[in-house]
């Protein structure tokens, strides 16, 4: 029998009615909005309705030692770990992210799990899927044209042109909108300016809308977002413009989640998208909640490595929430770890016990990061093909040695039956050893540059973090309308501790420098930027777009 891909496999399961998903965890049909057979929202009143005095299930965080291009398989061992604890006969949920369309026609060509541990329909949530993320960058753009538009009926509130902060969104990797001219022209046709366009999942209701409780709390934070400021300086936000009441008419759909199931009928909620390395990385409070009153179990996954999903999972969206996660599991591949450990990339699938041994230094970094939370961390191993039993037993001593649980997972080839190992120290680690509450980085009366200081020292191992000139302005503004109580969200490569993304390894003692601030009044959060990181992706060389076709009513190309 030859491999398969991930959308051979998807296309080839037998899915359950989605009205048939929804039963397994009670919810009544008249909360159910159905888009097809296999996909449905859920209103997002059910919550309220029915289910906010109902005992909360045990919150699982899925994160990952810093990653490799091809990702160390989080939503892959996120999905096979409920799938399994099901298997065991526990209720489990699961609450993802949505994939937006710039990595999967970019480097990933699919976001919904992998092998025999995915989300399906997989075409459907890899491409469209309900329309969220376009309901979003639409919401997003109206902002723009009403914020555009009175500036062209006569600027009644006075904005500065050279001071328009509000940039539109596209879900789609294209550097060539990082930095345009627009309103060329005639005087109909607008003011001319220096402008641009952000991904969509990096935009700024995209985060306010992954935070928000419900319709009223959502219009309430679009209604804070700053678009730019007037000429006596004086912040100018979306509800200065009105447009809060009509974003939330464009999104009171797309504020409902989004259920469908794994290949083993799990439930799964899928809402909401913003990027770890870019902006909080983590999928909406209203899916988390609703899934934790539904199981005894909920897992969830953070973006990226836990220096930037699991941080900002716990200082901004549990501290947002009030979230307790109850244990975080930790993955991590011999492929991660041996570049970590200074292998070439091009060697990485060959035995290397030295180049596993120096790469472990990454690996303790995040455990210990993990717990100066409080948190109880269990180490989940997704072994490969070419993975040795020398190189696997090599982590599991070390993982002992630390006193940290340690699981092969071979979900993605055997489905749950492949992570039963882990749902069963899961599940025995939270009932002998469940996280402390939440011990958060910082406090949120300290000013934005201490929230980085500690987040730098502690989280990332810096030697000192400092704010370039045009940073620094943006921190005087922070201070003087009291917006420093925020939390922070900094934007940074996925690859390092450090801002080089070639930094491998357990970097330490290095300086760090904010190159420029974002300040989102409506989502709550200040956005630090670091490095080259960019809130518009570009494609790769060889983008995964080239490989992915419509043939004979079948799709292919997405892995």
């Amino acid at each position: 029998m030859g491999f398969k891909s991930d959308i051979e496999i998807a296309q080839e399961a037998q899915p359950k009615l989605i009205n048939e998903v929804a039963d397994y965890v009670g919810i009544p049909d008249k909360y159910v909005e159905n888009y097809g057979k296999y996909k449905a929202k859920i209103d997002y009143r059910y919550y309220n309705d029915e289910l906010v005095n109902r005992p909360d299930a045990k919150l699982i965080l899925v994160t990952a030692i810093n990653p490799t291009p091809a990702g160390e398989g989080k939503t892959t061992t996120t999905i096979g770990l409920a799938d399994a604890i099901n298997s065991l006969g526990k209720k489990a949920v699961v609450a993802v992210r949505e994939p937006s369309l710039g990595p999967v026609f970019g480097v990933k060509g699919g976001a919904a799990g992998g092998g025999y541990a995915q989300v399906v329909p997989m075409e459907d949530i890899n491409l469209h899927f309900t329309g969220d993320l376009h309901a979003i960058s639409a919401a997003n753009n109206l902002i723009a044209a009403m914020l555009d538009n009175h500036i062209h009926q006569g600027n009644k509130l006075d904005i500065d042109l050279k001071r328009v902060t509000w940039r539109r969104c596209i879900d789609m990797n294209d550097r060539q909108l990082r930095k345009i001219v627009d309103g060329l022209g005639e005087k109909p046709d607008g003011v001319t300016r220096q402008d641009g366009f952000d991904i969509t999942a990096a935009s700024e209701v995209m985060a306010a809308f992954c935070l928000a409780n419900d319709i009223s709390d959502l219009k309430s934070k679009i209604a804070k977002i700053i678009v730019g400021y007037s000429r006596t300086g004086t912040p100018v936000t979306a509800g200065d413009l009105n447009a809060q009441g009509a974003v939330a008419a464009l999104l009171k759909d797309t504020l409902k989640p989004n259920l469908v199931q794994t290949l083993e009928g799990t439930p799964a909620f899928i809402h909401g998208g913003p990027f770890a390395n870019i902006a909080h990385g983590c999928n909406s409070v209203i899916a988390t909640k609703m899934g934790m009153k539904l199981a005894d179990y909920m897992i969830t996954e953070a973006g990226f490595g836990a220096d930037l999903g699991a941080e900002k999972f716990y200082n901004i969206k549990c501290r947002t929430a009030g979230l307790q996660p109850a244990l975080t599991v930790l993955v991590a591949t011999l492929g991660g770890l041996k570049m970590h450990g200074g292998v070439d990339e091009k060697s990485l699938k060959e035995e290397n016990l030295e180049g596993v041994r120096q790469g472990l230094t990454n690996l303790d970094r995040h455990i210990a990061n993990l717990q100066s939370f409080g948190q109880t961390v269990v180490v989940a191993f997704n072994r490969f093909a070419t993975d040795t039993d020398r190189e696997i037993e090599l982590v599991r001593e070390h993982c002992q040695k630390q006193g940290v649980g340690f699981a092969v997972n071979t979900a993605f080839g055997e489905g749950g039956k492949g992570a039963e190992a882990l749902a069963e120290l899961v599940i025995n680690t939270i009932e002998s050893q469940p996280s402390a509450p939440l011990r958060f980085t910082y406090p949120l009366e300290a000013s934005i540059e201490e929230k980085a200081t500690e987040v730098a020292r502690q989280i990332y191992g810096a030697r000192s973090i400092n704010f370039s000139a045009k940073a620094r302005k943006q921190l005087d503004r922070i201070a003087r309308h009291g917006w420093s109580r925020f939390p922070i969200c900094i934007a940074k490569t996925q690859y390092s501790f450090s801002d080089d993304p070639t930094a491998y390894g357990s970097v330490r003692d290095f300086d760090l420098e904010v190159r420029d601030v974002v300040i989102n009044t409506g989502a709550e959060m200040i956005v630090l930027v670091l490095g080259t990181l960019v809130r518009m992706p570009g494609l790769p060389k060889v983008p995964q777009a080239e490989k992915i076709d419509f043939i004979d009513g079948h799709i292919e190309g997405l892995s």
